[in-house]
């Protein structure tokens, strides 16, 4: 039996779910920041110890983000979020004493398929720790290619369930949290808006059939009807025979899982007269997304949409993000690549070696059970000093399970306004095993 809550210090046990819940440049070759370094490590067990000097070589990341396709506007918070990272890395002596570098890669939509290649070039280009995908269909299309490499992966928006069981060899991780979580979330949203017959109009892929699937079983748990689970092709140009299934079922709210085809989708749903202003709509970090030059004013007034966020994504830490990319102004997974790669850079001082499977062996150590530290500067002096470590990042508790992802999250609530634009006014983090 599932017990929401979203008031200050309560806590949720989900049982269905196994859940806890609580309210509360395109270069080949990679750029190199010429900041000073500080003198490294001279083994795992003594990371105090800087007597001599580490022989491992310079830390190179890989990007691959989407720059082209559905997502491209995740794309520039992510690079912001890694180049970010990248700057305060070196600023306090990189990896090892030596600079981290990086080399960029378009990882597309999947159609066609263009991270195929980028992943070539980001190992040819010897990278250690590939940052990406950012969408969950292309990571499980390159993963195989990239711990194949013994290169680790660890991205920042993946959350299809499909990574918690993946045979990844113990080299694939991510910062986002499964949507396992999201769609607790989502459905607990929606029945405690007391809608109880409720349509789910999804993308067919790994992303939007997974979080459909937790989003189903979370509503019929909490006594909800789901009147259609209707997959869509990702691929498909027109929607007219999915709304209208999805309309034929008269619903009392809508959950739409798409990515920037919601564009397409949200004018047919007001046609068949489901649309936002006729039936309560809930979005997904898919598409939830400035939508206020796309549509007329008030199209989307009230709908409500979840995103993985970060604990404390202020204006500090946006103003951050900013200054490496002036033009932003979608910040959404910025905090959780931000985290990737200080992650995997304090893994890489624990582990005294840029080699992904030996970055990889560390991820766990130096994400929890140690003493919390916030800052790539703080924690790599803790390192230094030979102290276990516990990086608590701007996304929120990042300690990672036996199955890479992280065991504590925070999901925002996000509600539209005239404008259609959005603003979060809730948060819920929850805990998975």
């Amino acid at each position: 039996m599932i017990r929401p809550s979203r008031t200050a210090c309560a806590a949720v046990v989900i049982a269905a779910t196994a859940l806890v819940l609580s309210a509360c440049g395109n270069d080949d070759k990679p750029s190199t920041d010429n900041t000073t370094s500080s003198t490294p490590p001279s083994s795992p067990s003594s990371p105090s110890d800087s007597t001599t000097t580490s022989t491992a070589s310079a830390m190179v990341f890989g990007e691959l983000f989407p720059e082209t396709g559905d997502l491209a506007y995740l794309g520039p918070p992510q690079f912001a979020g890694a180049t970010l990272a990248i700057n305060d890395i070196n600023a306090a002596g990189g990896v090892l004493g030596k600079d981290v570098t990086a080399v960029k890669g378009d990882e597309g939509d999947g159609t066609p398929d263009l991270a195929s290649g980028s992943v070539d070039k980001l190992l040819n280009a010897n990278v250690n720790v590939v940052l990406g995908a950012a969408a969950s269909s292309v990571s499980l299309s390159v993963i195989d290619k990239i711990i194949g490499a013994g290169v680790m992966e660890i991205s920042g928006s993946n959350t299809s369930p499909a990574f918690d069981t993946y045979n990844d060899k113990g080299l694939y991780f991510r910062t986002a949290p499964s949507d396992a979580l999201q769609g607790t979330v989502l459905g607990n949203l929606i029945t405690e808006d007391k809608h109880t017959n409720v349509a789910i109009l999804a993308r067919q892929d790994s992303y939007g059939e997974g979080l459909a699937d937790q989003l189903a079983k979370t509503l019929e748990s909490k006594g909800a009807t789901v009147t259609i689970k209707k997959l869509y092709s990702a691929d498909a140009t027109n929607f007219t025979a999915d709304v209208n299934a999805v309309a034929a079922t008269h619903p009392d709210a809508l959950a739409l899982i798409s990515f920037s085809e919601g564009e397409k989708i949200i004018p047919q749903l007001i046609a068949a007269g489901i649309g936002p202003q006729d039936v309560a709509m809930y979005t997904v970090d898919g598409d939830t997304v400035d939508y206020s030059k796309v549509f007329d004013p008030g199209t989307l007034n009230g709908t409500k949409g979840t995103i993985p966020v970060g604990v404390d994504l202020g204006n500090a830490f946006q103003d951050r993000l900013k200054s490496v990319d002036p033009s932003l102004k979608d910040f959404t997974y910025g905090p959780q690549v931000y985290d990737a790669t200080i992650l995997s850079a304090l893994a890489a001082t624990a582990a005294n070696s840029t080699d992904g499977k030996a970055i990889a062996a560390k991820m766990t150590e130096v994400s929890s059970g140690g003493t919390p530290c916030t800052s790539y500067k703080d924690c790599l002096a803790m390192l230094k000093a030979g102290k276990d470590i516990n990086y608590e990042g701007v996304s929120g508790p990042v300690d990672m399970n036996s199955n890479g992802s992280p065991s504590k999250a925070t999901i925002g609530i996000n509600l539209y306004g005239p404008d259609n634009t959005f603003k979060q006014i809730d948060s819920v983090t929850g805990v998975l095993p």
